[in-house]
Formats: C-alpha cells, structure tokens, sequence
C-alpha cells in the first residue's frame, strides 16, 4: 500500500499538467464554430477544422485588444494576401505570430476577424460573422479550410486558413524540430513515472 502512494505521488504533478479546466469562453466559441460550420454547409462548403497555430495566434489577439471600446473595431481591418501579418492593423502582431511559432512566409494567405459584441451572446457574434460583406465574404470562401478561435472580454476573434503553402500558419522549419523534441521529452518523462509507479507496487 505504501508503495502505491509513493508511486501516485511522482505521478501526480504529471497528470495535473494534463489536466486543463475549461472557461466558459471556450463554450462561447465552440458555439460561435459550430454556427459558422453551419452557415459554410448550407453554401456548400466544407467545415473549418481548427489549426493549432491558428488558434494560438487568435487567442494571443483576443488578449491584446481586449482593453480597446468596440467602437475601435473598424480599425481592425479584415487582412488576406497582403500578408496577415502586416496588414490587419493588429497591435504587436509581429510578436503574437512570433510567441505562436509561425512561420511569416506561412500566412499570407490567412485573414484575422475580430468582432465585438457586449458579453460575446455567441447569437450575435454569429450575425456578425455571417451576416455582415465585412465578414461573411471570407466565410464563403471555399479556399478556407481552417480556423482558430481566441476571445477576451466582449471581443472574438477568428483567424482563417488555407490548406496552400502560404496559408496554412504553419511553423519554421526550426520550430518544428524543437516542438517534436519537447514533445518526445514529455512523452519519455511520462513513460519514466509510469515505469517507477509499476516497479513500486
């Protein structure tokens, strides 16, 4: 028995790195993605899929404006082909593309979409994205094929991908390889635990 609770505590603080509590913006979201994907099947066009990256980038967004009035949300311009990077208005975004790990050359077919709306009511958020030309042309896009989603606050934010080269917000070839050591590293830590909890029973 004592080995046992030996074993769980070298194992507990790995499973609590895995354990994420959900915040009621992510419920938010969900909602406000469910309602696009249906919006796009109605026009005939497939689903979006989230993009890791992409959502990093959205949530990191979401996070720097949050302080602006919603009245500021003109100034926050629709970006696509010009570069998403350089074109959207978005303060600090060469920094939030950086934190995200994306590759520059991998965005320029992406488009960023902050909306704001009191207490983010997903029914309006919705209306905003698929009922406004401000919006709503990007989402009837067919060469969009994937999404992040961030919001803080009264805003949203919706990033979109393509499946092409230049838009699939994608990481450096350098970033890549970190990732997948860090990762390989996690899963060896993990394996180690697991192995020291069985010899200890």
């Amino acid at each position: 028995m004592a080995s046992i609770k030996l074993g769980l505590l070298f194992l507990l603080p790995n499973l609590l790195l895995l354990y994420t509590p959900a915040h009621s913006s992510d419920k938010e979201e969900e909602s406000v993605l469910k309602g696009i994907n249906s919006f796009r099947q109605t026009q005939n066009l497939p689903t979006l899929n989230k993009v890791k990256k992409a959502n990093c980038l959205a949530d990191e967004i979401a996070e720097e404006i949050e302080d602006e009035p919603c009245e500021n949300v003109n100034q926050f311009y629709p970006s696509t082909r010009t570069g998403a990077a350089s074109s959207a208005n978005i303060p600090n975004l060469q920094k939030h593309v950086d934190k995200c790990d994306i590759d520059i050359n991998t965005t320029t077919d992406g488009v960023i979409l902050p909306v704001c709306v009191s207490k983010l009511e997903p029914t309006v958020v919705l209306s905003n994205y698929t009922h406004s030309d401000r919006y709503a042309r990007f989402l009837n896009n067919s060469r969009f094929t994937g999404v992040g989603l961030g919001s803080e606050d009264d805003w949203m934010v919706l990033v979109l991908t393509t499946n092409t080269s230049s838009g699939t917000f994608s990481a450096s070839h350098a970033a890549a390889a970190t990732s997948g050591i860090i990762k390989h590293a996690v899963s060896m830590d993990f394996m180690f635990f697991a192995l020291l909890f069985l010899l200890l029973l």
